[in-house]
């Protein structure tokens, strides 16, 4: 518990993600990922807020610079590791949201973080084509886009399903339940999402989700 005393504040992670990331889309994933981790936080954590924060905004750290499975996120980790400011747990959590690094999802923080990655890049992907962007979202709008192969394409149905599944089990949360609070948490984060109220839609793609 001592390292979490001198961990990464969230301001501090925000500034890493900014000096990693140049692309608005990427930079926008991690803030809706980190939108929905301190969500969740609050409920299943209250006081891991910001550690639950700080893992949403780093998980994909070094995904513009080290996009491939043999760097990603195994870069991020190894330069986190070396600041040592960046406790275990987040660390693990961030491995362990890419499931080919084999790395197992033992903390809530680590299930939520898997939970969440795919799930709010395509929320957020499902906004974008609405007028009213995420207001008025619900999920049976979001089950339907899922079922379009076509639409922001590049988002894992498989990893969706599998952390729909993973929060069941661990939380008793179900999936529309799942849906819900997601979106929630991104409505609340629209203006780090750059998604003002009002704002023209724009065409969904592959780029939506950052990814």
């Amino acid at each position: 518990m001592s390292d979490r005393m001198h961990s990464i504040t969230v301001d501090a992670a925000r500034d890493l993600l900014h000096t990693w990331v140049a692309g608005e889309a990427l930079r926008t994933h991690c803030e809706g990922v980190a939108a929905c981790m301190a969500a969740y936080a609050r409920r299943l954590a209250p006081d891991e807020v910001d550690r639950w924060t700080v893992a949403g905004l780093l998980h994909d750290l070094d995904y513009e610079r080290h996009p491939t499975p043999a760097e990603h996120p195994m870069t991020a980790v190894a330069h986190l590791r070396s600041r040592g400011d960046v406790d275990a747990e987040i660390l693990d959590a961030i491995m362990g949201h890419a499931g080919y690094t084999g790395t197992p999802r033992t903390t809530p923080m680590a299930t939520m973080l898997f939970a969440v990655d795919e799930l709010s890049g395509f929320i957020t992907a499902c906004a974008r084509v609405r007028p009213g962007r995420f207001d008025g979202l619900e999920p049976a709008s979001v089950r339907k886009k899922l079922r379009d192969r076509a639409f922001a394409a590049g988002v894992s149905r498989a990893d969706v399903a599998a952390g729909c599944a993973e929060v069941a089990q661990a939380f008793g949360i179900d999936e529309e339940s799942h849906l819900r609070a997601c979106i929630v948490a991104l409505r609340e984060a629209a203006p780090r999402l750059f998604m003002p109220a009002g704002a023209p839609a724009a065409q969904a793609s592959t780029q939506d989700t950052g990814r």
